[in-house]
């Protein structure tokens, strides 16, 4: 690839928002500078799910500088903690340099610089670091762009193996810095589109040993909030929260910012933004614990794809966010399901992809004083047999183990027919074959739904099961469901069947055995 075209960027922004999304909870581990809130990877996540959402938006033929500056607008916007500020003004000095044309170099130069502007007090060790050694050691790299990206995606990764040595409460702690684990992911997603060679997974380094919460700063108030402002009056607000309180982070421009700071007492630092301009979306937490204020009631969250999913789930008492085959529901979306379920919500993703989605919304929720847990289910059985055990009656943590061991112990699968030529763990496939995959693999090729399907049920039922759970499709073929009942019958007469219509687009049976 020679140039960042906007398909290219909108790429890179999904890649690297679900990357960080999968990694937050190893980064929030780290997390014990400035303080140990073990927040750093949801808040990293969040602020590129903002840019990612931002940009995929934007009509399909709009030009480059336009999508590079919906990018920046949109990390701004969403922008969480420390470290997303700080990331949402590396994504800007990228977006300044990019919008006109493939100059990686320069770009990672006035990333590293407008971060570092941005922090009023800069330390070593931090993300900044990682953001400025990978910036330095491209600029004398030989050949185009991916060369570059690869360079300063290994170069990002070998200065967050540093930030130790540059900072004692990591070492003192076992860590490496949060921030830059999630400022090297987004560098190596950039060259995993760049390149074309994808990574699948992204590594963060484990705790050397047991983290101990240790912090720089002591108890107070995180204050953070977007301010419609000038640039003379911005300055003035820089040097009056400064002398206010630590780790104060102040990024955008063009009359928009975003204010991150910790002080002792959070009003003063709002009325402070009231004097500079207009301060809006005013978050305030306390650094020691967070009040619990939520709503009353218990509700579980269900996501489905196909009208009858949808109804059973309804039927279950399931706020239901629907969402097309291949697709995943906005994250406004799947916040506004949350909230409607009420004050405790147990939340049942049923795809993988959703997951991320659905753990930024509960972050979110979390912060309001909402109880919530995102339940690890992988497909619509499984969320199925959580909901057919859900007890609105029982102690919320209990509920929530209770449906997760009845998810858990239902296996997956399902009836897909393939639309191009595949090498699979199963063979080579081509366009028309039936595909059973079990558990997100396939594991058989046939060229009938209705033989694939037979097949697969024997499989997982050759493990062991009681109770078969068929959901069809919209494009399952007439009677296939008494075709495999009287298959059962004559295989498994001890095997209990529950049948459904899903109603789904994407798969014409969908099947799960507990």
């Amino acid at each position: 690839m020679k140039i960042l075209d906007p398909p290219a960027v909108r790429r890179w922004a999904r890649l690297a928002a679900d990357a960080l999304g999968r990694a937050r909870t190893e980064i929030d581990a780290l997390n014990v500078f400035p303080v140990a809130d073990g927040d750093t990877g949801t808040n990293l996540h969040l602020t590129m799910l903002s840019a990612a959402e931002a940009v995929e938006s934007l009509p399909d033929d709009v030009d480059a500088a336009v999508v590079w500056q919906t990018l920046s607008y949109g990390a701004l916007v969403g922008a969480r903690g420390n470290s997303g500020v700080i990331v949402s003004q590396a994504l800007r000095g990228l977006a300044e340099v990019l919008k006109d044309g493939p100059d990686l170099r320069a770009g990672l130069l006035r990333a590293a610089l407008l971060a570092r502007e941005a922090v009023a007090r800069p330390v070593e060790g931090t993300v900044l670091s990682v953001l400025e050694s990978a910036a330095r050691a491209v600029q004398e790299v030989e050949g185009g762009l991916p060369e570059v990206a690869r360079q300063a995606a290994g170069e990002a990764r070998a200065a967050l193996r540093r930030t130790p040595d540059q900072l004692e409460v990591l070492a003192r702690s076992g860590v490496v810095d949060a921030g830059g684990a999630g400022a090297a992911i987004v560098l190596e997603t950039l060259a995993a589109v760049i390149t074309g060679v994808p990574a699948g997974h992204y590594d963060v380094p484990a705790p050397t040993s047991r983290v101990t919460p240790r912090t720089e700063v002591g108890a107070g108030y995180e204050v953070m909030y977007l301010l419609d402002a000038g640039d003379r009056a911005v300055a003035a607000l820089r040097e009056e929260l400064d002398a206010m309180g630590d780790s104060l982070v102040v990024v955008g421009g063009d009359g928009l910012w975003n204010v991150h700071v910790h002080v002792p007492e959070a009003g003063p630092a709002v009325e402070a933004g009231v004097r500079a301009g207009r301060p809006h979306r005013i978050r305030i937490t306390y650094l020691a614990e967070r009040a619990h204020k939520g709503s009353a009631g218990r509700g579980v969250v269900a996501v489905a794809e196909g009208d009858g999913i949808a109804a059973l789930f309804e039927e279950c008492g399931a706020v239901v966010v629907r969402r097309a085959s291949g697709t995943r529901p906005a994250l406004p979306e799947m916040l506004a399901a949350i909230r409607q379920a009420g004050g405790e919500v147990a939340v049942l993703p049923d795809d993988d992809g959703v997951r991320a989605v659905a753990a930024a919304a509960a972050e979110i929720a979390r912060e309001d004083g909402m109880t919530v847990s995102v339940l690890p289910t992988e497909a619509t059985v499984q969320g199925l047999a959580a909901l057919a055990v859900h007890d609105p009656l029982r102690r919320f943590d209990d509920d929530v183990v209770a449906m997760a061991d009845a998810a858990g112990h239902t296996r997956y699968a399902h009836v897909a027919v393939a639309d191009r030529e595949a090498f699979t763990s199963a063979g080579m496939c081509r366009p028309g074959d039936v595909l059973g995959l079990i558990g997100g693999d396939v594991a058989v090729i046939g060229g009938s739904v209705d033989a694939v399907a037979a097949m697969v049920v024997d499989r997982m039922l050759a493990g062991g099961g009681e109770l078969v759970t068929l959901v069809t499709g919209a494009g399952a073929p007439a009677g296939l469901t008494g075709r495999l009942e009287d298959h059962l019958a004559r295989t498994r007469p001890d095997v209990d069947l529950a049948v459904y219509d899903g109603e789904q687009a994407g798969h014409p049976l969908l099947i799960g055995v507990e």
